[in-house]
């Protein structure tokens, strides 16, 4: 996990709103000086993370009302945000550390999630408030959508691999929540349309799930195993075909295996229309969708 060190860049030139983002990072940073040591790691994680839960929802309810007095614009995106934060994100992160009993992966997907996502949504939402930025989040999908789409992922995960997944995100922003396998597929409609799926797996998920269908003990990830997965996301997407229509008028184009850096190279350049972050007990997986008219 890459340590962020807090600096000018983050400023958005609202002094609550900065000196409560400082407050945010410390926050965080001390909590991964805990984790180091693992005889205070339990108590000091349990209380670090109440505190920063408590802090940040009362840091989100002072932005908005700032927000608010200014008449932004972006206003309810930004609290749907905050929302999906404070009403999924950590509540889901907690009941992991709770239910793994602090076990070094539950704390390395707290900091790791928190710490991406804090750090992408000060530079970019945060700072598209004062004009510093343009916000990349847009109000497309409806709230329906995602929870169909949500209920569909979920339903086809305990199909497959009998695993019961859990909403952790609905606006996924390519936060490291450990080793992962990050797989890109491309669909294409005619010359103009063109859907971009990407599943980022969580590796020990991969091997776990991998492992029980070919009746191999994998300890770490080859060639097969990649294989593998590839074809497993292939079949799991036609099973969603009624969102991107790739079973019918879309066409297989290409695919890739991406670095973690290069996931974020993707999101920076927009983020996607869906992107769910999910919990199954035994790792994480994101899936993220992008759709591009291609002029």
């Amino acid at each position: 996990m890459h340590e962020v060190e807090w600096n000018e860049r983050f400023n958005i030139g609202v002094g609550i709103v900065d000196k409560a983002h400082q407050r945010l990072f410390s926050i965080v940073h001390r909590l991964m000086n805990f984790s180091e040591d693992e005889k205070r790691s339990q108590w000091a994680c349990a209380e670090g993370i109440k505190y920063f839960k408590s802090y940040a929802v009362k840091h989100f309810a002072e932005e908005e009302e700032y927000m608010r007095s200014i008449d932004y614009n972006g206003y309810t995106m930004h609290k749907r945000l905050h929302d999906n934060m404070r009403y999924k994100v950590l509540p889901a992160l907690e009941k992991d550390l709770e239910d793994s009993d602090y076990s070094e992966e539950s704390i390395h997907h707290f900091l790791g999630i928190c710490l991406g996502w804090l750090t992408g949504h000060i530079l970019i939402e945060d700072r598209a408030i004062t004009g510093r930025t343009v916000n990349k989040w847009k109000e497309e999908q409806t709230g329906t959508e995602v929870e169909t789409l949500e209920k569909t992922i979920s339903h086809v995960t305990n199909e497959v691999f009998k695993l019961e997944s859990k909403i952790v995100s609905e606006h996924y922003a390519g936060e490291d929540f450990g080793d992962a396998i990050i797989y890109r597929i491309t669909y294409r409609s005619g010359e103009k349309e063109q859907w971009q799926i990407f599943f980022v797996l969580e590796e020990k998920l991969v091997l776990a799930t991998v492992g029980e269908m070919l009746g191999v003990k994998f300890q770490r990830v080859d060639k097969m195993v990649i294989d593998a997965t590839k074809q497993i996301s292939q079949q799991l997407l036609k099973c969603l075909g009624m969102y991107f229509k790739v079973t019918g008028q879309y066409k297989f184009e290409k695919d890739h295996l991406l670095t973690r850096d290069q996931l974020l190279q993707e999101f920076n350049s927009a983020y996607p229309y869906y992107s769910l972050l999910f919990d199954t007990g035994i790792g994480y997986f994101a899936f993220c969708a992008k759709k591009r008219i291609i002029r």
